[in-house]
């Protein structure tokens, strides 16, 4: 009897934390879901300002993070806008736009310059490589993204962010 009676009181201590957990959890969400509604830059992204670790996936093996990046670009959130910031594998690639090949190439269109980004190789490699600030639509949904390369061909693809993860 005297183990049954360990076992039940392990049993009641193992309980009253979990729901002490879970209803802290819940007084934290209910908190956030304040901050939510109280700020109309968090309506589109669900993100507070601020700089983001995100993952940046494309459709394609040519056109993708630099492998110094482990994938991943920072995400600027400010004023309810997402802009992702990547560095890419070469300078091969020369504009992007934010939309269609086709639309890229009609009179008017804002192509998205490159930058010069170094990057550092795990052997301690740097590299001068493009990069590009990329405005984003949504988190975790994918959206059309055109490249045109040193061969003066614009081409389509689509690309995703995910996983943000807050730097600051």
């Amino acid at each position: 009897m005297k183990i049954n009676a360990k076992i039940k009181s392990k049993q009641l201590i193992v309980f009253f934390t979990f729901a002490m957990m879970v209803m802290a959890l819940m007084g934290c969400e209910n908190k956030k879901e304040a901050v939510i509604e109280n700020e109309a830059d968090l309506i589109n992204s669900g993100l507070a300002d601020g700089l983001y670790s995100a993952e940046f996936s494309t459709d394609s093996s040519m056109f993708h993070v630099n492998e110094a990046n482990d994938g991943k670009g920072v995400l600027k959130v400010e004023d309810g806008k997402m802009t992702i910031h990547v560095s890419l594998a070469s300078k091969s690639i020369l504009n992007l736009y934010n939309g269609t090949a086709e639309a890229a190439q009609q009179e008017g269109a804002v192509l998205l310059e490159p930058t010069s980004d170094n990057v550092t190789y795990s052997d301690g490699i740097s590299e001068e490589v493009y990069g590009f600030d990329i405005p984003v639509p949504a988190i975790d949904e994918e959206f059309a993204v055109a490249l045109i390369g040193k061969k003066g061909k614009w081409y389509d693809h689509t690309v995703k962010v995910s996983n943000p993860t807050l730097i600051e």
